[in-house]
């Protein structure tokens, strides 16, 4: 379970997918290289450091995730221009709203383990939100589950 710190800011309220991580701070460069990238349904953990400084995602990258077909993007930081999230059909869920653009200086790092609003997120874990918030399953159960043990 996520802390219940994360907020609703894209069109889609229920969203799930296997988890694909970043790590960032106040630097989106390697954000967005990922979703110019296929997202099979997947969702994307953001290790923001839960900065509120700086926007880690606004309308132009959002609107690249749902075109490339990723289920959804959370983010232990903010996001921007969300008006226009509310209207796309993709779940995005963050900390709280920031005007700011992010910085670019090609940082970051892809496919590690974070820390999501206190709570540990490995690549290929499962994630699932609703209204009600967000929950992690760890991939090493979603394999035992499927295969009945």
């Amino acid at each position: 379970m996520v802390a219940p710190v994360l907020r609703h800011f894209g069109g889609k309220r229920r969203f799930s997918g296997a988890v694909v991580t970043i790590k960032c701070f106040e630097d989106n460069s390697r954000l967005k290289e990922l979703l110019e990238t296929e997202g099979a349904g997947r969702v994307i953990a953001v290790d923001g450091g839960g900065s509120r400084r700086y926007a880690l995602l606004g309308d132009m990258l959002a609107s690249k995730a749902a075109q490339n077909g990723w289920s959804g993007v959370v983010i232990h930081g903010c996001v921007r221009d969300t008006d226009v999230l509310a209207t796309m059909d993709i779940g995005i869920m963050a900390l709280a709203a920031m005007p700011r653009r992010s910085l670019k200086h090609g940082e970051g790092v892809v496919g590690v383990v974070i820390d999501l609003a206190g709570t540990p997120c490995k690549p290929g874990d499962r994630l699932f939100a609703d209204e009600d918030g967000v929950v992690l399953i760890e991939q090493e159960l979603v394999a035992a589950a499927g295969s009945g043990g």
